[in-house]
């Protein structure tokens, strides 16, 4: 059975309260006949006002980070069940952003994935390679070791409730975006070292999602691909007409 397309808006550091009820209040009515599934991670402050607002709405909210600890002395910091007291569904770990800037480990983010399952939350975790690596030609041997070290320890049951997002860095918010045979590529290369690690049931039934500059016009090519089960919009899940027309794009391929 094929799966229903998944497209998760991420809005980074962005959109306040009063924006962000707008945004729903709006994309809701609009997307109600749409056989996709459509989730959206909001700034923590506007996880539970957003919550509130997609209640008997097919939008399903999330966070974009949070702390492997349940509680204690992390200042700025934020736990999984804090998270799902507010609201969230699911939560994002791993983008390339936190790896880069606050220099987050393969280590941390499994441990993040663990707490995240154990606090009810669908982790979806994001791996891919950056301009250098891929032009030294170790993107496969990059992506193994993120999938081997961020699921270490994780069981096949628990496997089949986290996605994983294939983000190539160098295609991040640059206007660039891997040509669909390399996405495909990529994907089918993910599944199948899933398969290798859990099982042909298990990496069969995992989504994995396409980010990178996913635009209106590439959305249905990219999903007509064997191994991509949905995608990871950033700068385009801005923009109401713009994420609308992507949902719109994305069903019946």
């Amino acid at each position: 059975m094929k799966k229903k397309y998944m497209i998760v808006g991420n809005w980074k550091m962005n959109k306040l309260i009063e924006e962000s009820l707008g945004f729903i209040k709006k994309l809701a009515p609009e997307i109600t006949d749409c056989d996709v599934d459509v989730l959206l991670a909001v700034p923590f402050t506007s996880i539970h006002p957003t919550s509130k607002a997609a209640e008997k709405t097919k939008i399903i909210i999330g966070a974009q980070n949070m702390n492997d600890a349940r509680k204690g002395a992390f200042t700025g910091e934020i736990a999984g069940i804090m998270l799902e007291e507010a609201g969230a569904e699911f939560v994002i770990l791993g983008h390339s952003e936190r790896r880069q800037i606050f220099h987050e480990t393969n280590d941390f983010i499994n441990k993040k994935v663990e707490r995240a399952l154990q606090d009810d939350l669908m982790p979806i975790l994001c791996i891919g390679e950056t301009k250098e690596e891929k032009d030294k030609n170790k993107t496969e041997e990059v992506l193994k070791k993120q999938i081997k070290e961020c699921l270490d320890k994780i069981s096949k049951e628990d496997v089949e409730n986290i996605k994983i997002a294939y983000e190539p860095i160098w295609a991040i918010g640059t206007g660039e975006t891997a040509t669909v045979v390399y996405a495909e590529k990529i994907h089918k290369f993910i599944r199948e070292y899933l398969k290798q690690l859990f099982g042909k049931k298990c990496a069969d039934n995992i989504y994995i999602l396409y980010g990178g500059s996913v635009t209106p016009e590439n959305v249905s090519i990219l999903l007509k691909q064997k191994d991509i089960d949905g995608v990871l919009v950033g700068g385009a899940s801005l923009d109401l007409e713009s994420f609308l027309e992507i949902i719109k794009n994305s069903v019946g391929v």
